[in-house]
């Protein structure tokens, strides 16, 4: 498989995600996603930094007309998101290391909402998954479960560097998974 560059991904993924359909958008993002992750040499050295308190975003690329995103998730071992939605559609690749993504549907009883667990995957390097809003695990955490640091490359769509954050809504961990 022939690495590509950012820029040559940035050019392959515009005409998708200009194009309104976020399913589509997604889709073909994450059947050319490996070969960006094929890219030794995609990050800098100071787009691989981590944070002792929480993971790090890097931006690496945002679209001009702000239809997409590029960026990098830096974890130590052991960090996470909140469980979370998104703004956008999302693709994510693991660089280096791995994740652990468990899934949530939303549940409305008596009780009100509730989140309860669907599912769980560890994703391996050169491993990529997508979503869109509102569709199946789009309301998930992602963690770093090993005992060194992972790098994921997301690709949103939306303009990341505006929003600061593709993640629309927090929800509570549910009581068991404290």
């Amino acid at each position: 498989m022939r690495a590509l560059t950012l820029a040559a991904f940035a050019d392959e993924v515009a005409p998708l995600a200009r194009a309104g359909d976020a399913v589509t958008a997604a889709r073909e993002t994450a059947l050319r996603l490996p070969r960006l992750l094929a890219n030794a040499s995609l990050l800098a050295p100071e787009q691989r930094q981590a944070n002792d308190e929480s993971y790090t975003q890097h931006l690496l690329y945002v679209d001009p007309e702000g239809a997409f995103s590029v960026v990098a998730l830096v974890w130590k071992p052991g960090q996470s998101t909140p469980v979370h939605d998104h703004v956008a559609w999302c693709v994510v690749g693991v660089y280096e290391g791995e994740e652990l993504e468990t899934r949530y549907r939303i549940e409305t009883g008596e009780g009100g909402r509730r989140l309860v667990p669907t599912g769980a995957a560890r994703h391996v390097r050169g491993e990529v998954v997508w979503l869109v809003p509102g569709g199946e695990g789009d309301v998930h955490r992602v963690s770093n479960p090993a005992d060194r640091t992972a790098i994921s490359i997301h690709v949103y769509g939306a303009d990341i560097g505006r929003l600061g954050t593709s993640i629309r809504m927090r929800y509570p961990l549910p009581e068991a998974a404290s």
